[in-house]
C-alpha cells in the first residue's frame, strides 16, 4: 500500500479483473448452480415397445420407433416417420439412475415384472394405456363427488334423488375403493 497525496492505494485490491479471472469464476458460478439443480432432480422411467425399462432425469420428450430390423431406437427429436412421444412416469426423488435400475427386481429383467405371461408387448402398451386412463378417470369421478355439495342419482324418469347421508358415505367409500384397485395404490 502507498500513500499518493494522502489516501491510501490499494493497486492488488482496486485492479480490474482480467478476463482469465471473469472466466474462472463465471465457470465456477455455472458448476455451483448446476450442482445445485441437479440435487433436487427426479428420475422418471418410460417402457419401449418391447416392455425394457428405461430410466432418464430429464422431462424433456423422447421419441422411440423400431428400425427394420426391430431394434428400439430412440432420440430427443422425431427422426422417423413412426416415432411416437414416450410417455415419462415419475419413478422417484433423485438423481443416481443406476440405483433407480438396480431397484429393480435382479432375478427378472424389466419387461418380465410388468407384462401378463403370453402377452405382446404391443398388447401391454395398450392394456397399460387403457388402466391409465381407467384410473385417472376413477379418480375425476371420485374428486367430484369430493367436491360436489350433495350426491344424488338420476331415476329412470330424469329426477335427481339424493342420497341419504349414510348412501352418500357408501358411495364415496366405493368409489375410493374402486380408484384404490384401478390405480394401484
Amino acid at each position: 500500500m502507498t500513500a499518493v497525496n494522502g489516501t491510501a492505494n490499494h493497486d492488488r485490491h482496486n485492479a480490474p479483473m482480467t478476463a482469465s479471472a471473469m472466466k474462472k469464476l463465471f465457470a465456477t458460478a455455472v458448476l455451483l448452480f448446476g450442482f445445485m439443480m441437479n440435487a433436487n432432480a427426479d428420475i422418471w422411467k418410460w417402457s419401449d415397445v418391447h416392455g425394457k425399462i428405461h430410466f432418464v432425469d430429464t422431462l424433456k420428450p423422447i421419441y422411440t420407433w423400431l428400425d427394420e430390423a426391430g431394434r428400439v431406437i430412440f432420440s430427443a427429436k422425431p427422426g422417423h416417420e413412426d416415432a411416437v412421444s414416450v410417455e415419462l412416469v415419475w419413478h422417484s426423488t433423485g438423481n443416481d439412475i443406476d440405483e433407480a435400475e438396480s431397484s429393480l427386481a435382479p432375478d427378472k429383467k424389466p419387461h418380465d415384472t410388468w407384462a401378463y405371461f403370453g402377452e405382446t408387448p404391443e398388447a401391454r402398451l395398450e392394456r397399460e394405456k387403457a388402466e391409465q386412463y381407467y384410473c385417472k378417470r376413477a379418480q375425476e369421478v371420485y374428486d367430484s363427488y369430493l367436491n360436489a355439495p350433495r350426491l344424488y342419482k338420476t331415476s329412470d324418469t330424469g329426477v335427481r334423488e339424493y342420497l341419504s347421508e349414510a348412501d352418500a358415505t357408501q358411495t364415496l367409500a366405493e368409489t375410493k375403493a374402486r380408484v384404490e384397485e384401478l390405480c394401484n395404490i
